[in-house]
């Protein structure tokens, strides 16, 4: 096939990683936003073995996030450091804390994990903004510092892709 003849003999993951960080890469969904809205995305060959190798390196890297399989997500920055009742009343970003209600708050959120956007949705505010009225146990602040570990690390894994 053309793409073992561009870069040599491939598996079907590393196919997978590859167009997974095409994919994730801006510069690419900016050139093709209008054809994305309308088809299937088209994939380019890779331009040679060593920038391929890159880039299923980082495809791989982002999978692992998203399935929630990477072992960057055992330890993380995001601190819930107020005690209280957990119960999420209302949801306010603010210098760098993402509120739960008037007391307790997620620590150390930068801002671009707050606005992060894949598909129509801001993960970081929708998952709290469902939660609503609801009482937040451990797993649930434990899963929510790794969401905002995951769109940290998918802003700046992004950001490398377009510098292969």
């Amino acid at each position: 096939n053309k793409i073992e003849e561009i870069v040599g003999k491939t598996t079907p993951e590393d196919i997978f990683d590859y167009i997974y960080a095409v994919l994730h890469s801006p510069k690419y969904r900016e050139k093709y936003k209008e054809f994305l809205k309308i088809d299937f995305p088209r994939v380019p060959y890779p331009k040679d073995r060593e920038s391929f190798k890159k880039l299923i390196k980082i495809g791989k890297e982002l999978r692992e996030l998203h399935l929630m399989e990477s072992p960057k997500l055992d330890k993380n920055d995001i601190s819930f450091p107020v005690s209280g009742t957990k119960e999420v009343t209302k949801v306010i970003y603010k210098d760098n804390k993402v509120y739960i209600n008037d007391e307790q708050y997620f620590g150390n959120v930068p801002k671009v994990a707050w606005n992060f956007y894949i598909g129509g949705y801001q993960p970081a505010q929708k998952w709290l903004k469902d939660r609503k009225g609801r009482i937040l146990n451990s797993d649930d602040i434990d899963h929510y510092a790794k969401i905002i570990t995951i769109l940290m690390e998918t802003d700046r894994i992004m950001k490398d892709i377009d510098k292969i």
